[in-house]
C-alpha cells in the first residue's frame, strides 16, 4: 500500500505498480490540499478549487471531482449529491468532472482510491467525499464571515447562499470563493445528520442523462486526437499460446495498412488509418500459433477437473464451520444430496475493449475506459517503462464494465503498440470476436451439497463444497490469504460479521472451496461468487424445504429467526408477491434471499410453464436494504439491470471451450435477454440506516434462483445445470 503522506517524488514506481494492482488500495482521508490550488481550471474557466472536491465559479456553478467511474450505475450522481449535500449548494448548479490518476498521485492521493467494483463506488468513499463537501462549506462561511467582520457561527449556508442570520446580509458562492480557496481548510468537521439531509435520499434525475440522450457523451471508443491511427489486435486464442509466424506482406500491401507490429510474444496488431482498415488485414495475416498442452483442454476435461475436487482432500479450504456437519448429515433421519453446475460467464460490455495512448521518450498519455484508474496509471507505466510521475490517464464514462475494466490488458496493449510508434497516437479497438475471446471469466464451477433433517423435517446439518477456479488466484494473487485461500470464493456464506454472510442458524455447517485453476483466465463478474453461490444455495434450500414437507418461505423464516434484517426483505416480496394466495392459473411462485457486499436482498417470482415447455418469467419482486439508499431510482433502476443480467446468464450464456479456446464469439452463440423474455420488475427500497452498503451488484444473486425455484414449482424437478437452454422444461 501506498504511503499516504508520500509525494510523488516519494513514491517508487515498483511500489506504485504493486499498490495500484491491487484493487481496493488504501483511501487518502487527509483533505488538506498540497501543492498547486485550481489545477482544474475547466479548459481555463474561471474559478477556484475550495477543497479538493469542489471548483465554484463566479457565476455560482459548481463542479464536483468524482474520483469513482461511471459506468451506466448511477455512481457519478450520487457521489455528486454527497458532496453537495454537506456543501450544501444549488443542485441545478452541479456538474462534475473527473480528477486524473497522475494529479491524484502527485498531490499524495487526496481523492483516495479511484478503484470502482464490488459496488464499493458509493459505499467506500461515502465519509471523506462527505467531508470534501463539508469541508468547502466551512470554508465558505468563513470568508464570508471575514469579508463582513463576523463570527462564522452567525452565518449560515444553503442552496449556494450564505447568510449572516442577525442582519440578513447575504452573498454567494461565486463571490467568495477565491477567498475562501485562500484559507486553511478545516482539520475537523461535522456531517450532517441523516434526517436533515436534503439531497442525499431523493430520487434526483441524472446528471449524465442530457448527453447521452443528445449524443454529446464522449466515450472512450470515440476519442479523435490530431494524427492519430488506428489498430485492431489478435492474441492467442488458446491462453498463453505464443506467435509462431504470420504472413506480414499480404497485410501490409492492403489499402491504408501503416505498421504490422508483434506486441509481446502472444499477439500482433496492424495499424491503419482506419480501424475497418486495420482488421480487415489483421485477418489477412493469417497468424499461426505454437501448439501447447492447453490445446487439449475442453469443457468436459475442464469438469472433469472440477468433479475430482468434489471429494478430494487437498487444496481445500474451509470458510465457514460449526459443530460437525459430516456427523450431523450421517446421522440424520433424511438425507438430501445435490451437485449443481454454472458455466464460465463473458462480461459482454456494449462497448468492448478500447484504448488510446500516446507515447514519446518521456510522457505516456492514455484515454481510455477503466474501472480502476490508478491501476490503468500503473499498467501504462510499467508497458512505457517511465515513471508514473510521467503518466496519466484521461477517464472517460464506460460503455458497461461489470468487473471486465478492472482488469488493465487492454490499457498495456494499446501502450505497447503506440511505445513503438513515438508521438503518434493510436487508438486499438478489439473486435467483438476479440473482446469475446479474450475475457476474464466468471468462473465455470461445480458444487455439492448434501443437508440433513431430524425426524421433525429440522435441519440439523449442511455441506457444501465447492470446486471452482479462484479469482484471486488469477486476477489478484496479492490478495489470497498466507496459505493460498481465496476469501472472495464464500461470498455470501461467510460466518456472522462478514459483509457477505450466510444468515441461516444451521447447527451443523460446512462450507468449503477446493481451487481448482485451469489455463482459462478468471475474473470479478458483476456480482463476482455472490451469483454462483446464492443459486446454489438458494436452489438446494428449496430442496430441503420440499423433502421436509415445508413451505419453502416458511422453512426460510425459520432459519432466519436471529437474522432479522435478512428476514425483513425476504418478508418483504413474499409479501408484495402474494404469497400464501393463489397465483393466476398456471402461475407458480418462487423465493430466495441472500446477502453480498454489505446489502440484504430478497427476491420473489412468478413464471408459467406451457404444454410446449416454453418458460415465461412474469414477474420478479426484489427487496433491498443498503442501510443508505442515496438514490432510490437508481438503486431500482440498478435492480432492474442486475434482473437482466442474470436472466440472461440463467437462461441462455455459457462460454465453453474446445481445443483450449472458447468457442463463442458473438451475440449469435452468446444471446442476450429480449424485451419479449423480461418480466416486469418490481423494487422495494428499503434502507434501515446505520449501514452503507452496495448497490449494482447484491441483487443479481437472487434473481435467477427465485426464478429457478419458481420453475421448480411449475415443473415438479430442480434445475441445477445452467444455462436453462440446455434443459428441457416440461409442465407438471
Amino acid at each position: 500500500m501506498i504511503d499516504l503522506k508520500s509525494t510523488s517524488r516519494d513514491v517508487s514506481r515498483r511500489r506504485f505498480l504493486i499498490s495500484s494492482a491491487a484493487a481496493g488500495g488504501g483511501l487518502a482521508l487527509g483533505l488538506r490540499l498540497p501543492g498547486v490550488r485550481n489545477a482544474f481550471a475547466q479548459n481555463g474557466a474561471e474559478g477556484h478549487e475550495v477543497g479538493a472536491w469542489v471548483f465554484i465559479r463566479p457565476n455560482d456553478e459548481v463542479v464536483i471531482r468524482i474520483a469513482r467511474s461511471e459506468m451506466g450505475q448511477g455512481t457519478l450522481t450520487g457521489l455528486a449529491q454527497l458532496v453537495a449535500e454537506e456543501l450544501d449548494c444549488d443542485w441545478k448548479k452541479v456538474k462534475t468532472e473527473y480528477p486524473t490518476p497522475g494529479q491524484n498521485l502527485a498531490r499524495s492521493r487526496v481523492w483516495g482510491d479511484m478503484s470502482t467494483g464490488g459496488s464499493r463506488g458509493i459505499r467506500g468513499s461515502q465519509e471523506y467525499v462527505r467531508k470534501g463537501g463539508a469541508v468547502a462549506r466551512e470554508m465558505l462561511i468563513q470568508a464570508a464571515a471575514n469579508q463582513w467582520k463576523v463570527p462564522a457561527v452567525e452565518c449560515k449556508a444553503e442552496a449556494g447562499s450564505i447568510t449572516h442570520t442577525p442582519t440578513g446580509r447575504k452573498t454567494t458562492y461565486g463571490k467568495v470563493a477565491n477567498a475562501a480557496a485562500q484559507l486553511e481548510p478545516p482539520k475537523d468537521v461535522k456531517l450532517k445528520d441523516p434526517k436533515d439531509w436534503k439531497i442525499i435520499g431523493k430520487p434526483l434525475a441524472r446528471l449524465d442523462t442530457a448527453d447521452k440522450l443528445t449524443g454529446k457523451q464522449v466515450y472512450a471508443i470515440d476519442v479523435k486526437l490530431p494524427g492519430m491511427l488506428n489498430a485492431s489486435i489478435m492474441d492467442a486464442p488458446v491462453f498463453g499460446a505464443k506467435v509462431k509466424s504470420y504472413d506480414e506482406a499480404k497485410a501490409k500491401a492492403m489499402p491504408g495498412v501503416r505498421h504490422v507490429l508483434r506486441v509481446g510474444e502472444t499477439a500482433v496488431a496492424v495499424v491503419a488509418d482506419t480501424w475497418w482498415q486495420a482488421n480487415q488485414a489483421l485477418k489477412a495475416l493469417n497468424i499461426v500459433w505454437e501448439e501447447s498442452p492447453n490445446d487439449k483442454v475442453s469443457s468436459e476435461s475442464i469438469r472433469e477437473l472440477l468433479q475430482q475436487g468434489l471429494d478430494a482432500k487437498e487444496g481445500v479450504f474451509i470458510g465457514n464451520k460449526a459443530g460437525d456437519a459430516p456427523q450431523a448429515i450421517g446421522n440424520a433421519a433424511k438425507k438430501i444430496d445435490a451437485v449443481y453446475f454454472a458455466p464460465f460467464e463473458n462480461h459482454f460490455t456494449m462497448e468492448p475493449m478500447n484504448c488510446t495512448a500516446l507515447v514519446t521518450a518521456d510522457r505516456c498519455e492514455v484515454w481510455g475506459a477503466t474501472q480502476n484508474a490508478e491501476g490503468a496509471l500503473a499498467a501504462a507505466a510499467e508497458a512505457a517503462g517511465l515513471h508514473p510521475s510521467k503518466c496519466d490517464v484521461h477517464k472517460l464514462h464506460l460503455g458497461g464494465g461489470f468487473g471486465r475494466r478492472g482488469r488493465q490488458d487492454y490499457t498495456t496493449k494499446a501502450v505497447l503498440i503506440a511505445k513503438q510508434l513515438h508521438g503518434v497516437p493510436i487508438k486499438l479497438i478489439w473486435s467483438r470476436e476479440e473482446d469475446m475471446r479474450q475475457c476474464s471469466y466468471r468462473p465455470v464451477g461445480l458444487c455439492k451439497l448434501s443437508a440433513g433433517l431430524d425426524d421433525k423435517g429440522d435441519l440439523i446439518g449442511l455441506h457444501m463444497r465447492i470446486a471452482a477456479p479462484s479469482i484471486l488466484a488469477s486476477a489478484a494473487p496479492n490478495r489470497l490469504d498466507s496459505d493460498g485461500r481465496d476469501s472472495a470464493a464464500f461470498q455470501g456464506l461467510n460466518p456472522v460479521g462478514a459483509e457477505a454472510r450466510l444468515g441461516y442458524a444451521i447447527p451443523n455447517l460446512l462450507i468449503e472451496h477446493a481451487i481448482r485453476n485451469t489455463h482459462v483466465p478468471v475474473g470479478f463478474w458483476r456480482g463476482v461468487n455472490t451469483n454462483q453461490n446464492a443459486i446454489w444455495l438458494e436452489s438446494f434450500i428449496d430442496e430441503v424445504a420440499r423433502a421436509a414437507s415445508k413451505d419453502p418461505l416458511e422453512f426460510r423464516r425459520q432459519l432466519l429467526a436471529n437474522s432479522p434484517k435478512h428476514l425483513a426483505v425476504l418478508n418483504a416480496v413474499a409479501d408484495r408477491i402474494g404469497w400464501g394466495t393463489p397465483p393466476g392459473p398456471g402461475v407458480h411462485r418462487g423465493v430466495a434471499q441472500f446477502m453480498g457486499y454489505a446489502t440484504y436482498c430478497a427476491g420473489a417470482a412468478e413464471v408459467s410453464v406451457n404444454e410446449r415447455g416454453k418458460l415465461k418469467v412474469h414477474r420478479v419482486v426484489i427487496a433491498i436494504d443498503s442501510g443508505y439508499a442515496v438514490n432510490p431510482q437508481q438503486v431500482a433502476m440498478q435492480t432492474e439491470g442486475s434482473v437482466a443480467f442474470g436472466l440472461g446468464a440463467m437462461r441462455y450464456q455459457e462460454c465453453t471451450v474446445s481445443n483450449g479456446r472458447m468457442v463463442q464469439e458473438n451475440l449469435d452463440t452468446y444471446p442476450m435477454v429480449l424485451m419479449d423474455d423480461f418480466p416486469k420488475v418490481e423494487t422495494i427500497v428499503m434502507p434501515s440506516g446505520g449501514f452503507w452498503g452496495g448497490v449494482g451488484e447484491p441483487t443479481i444473486s437472487v434473481a435467477a434462483p427465485a426464478v429457478l425455484n419458481a420453475i421448480h414449482a411449475a415443473t415438479g424437478s430442480p434445475f441445477r445445470s445452467l444455462p436453462l437452454k440446455n434443459a428441457r422444461l416440461q409442465k407438471a
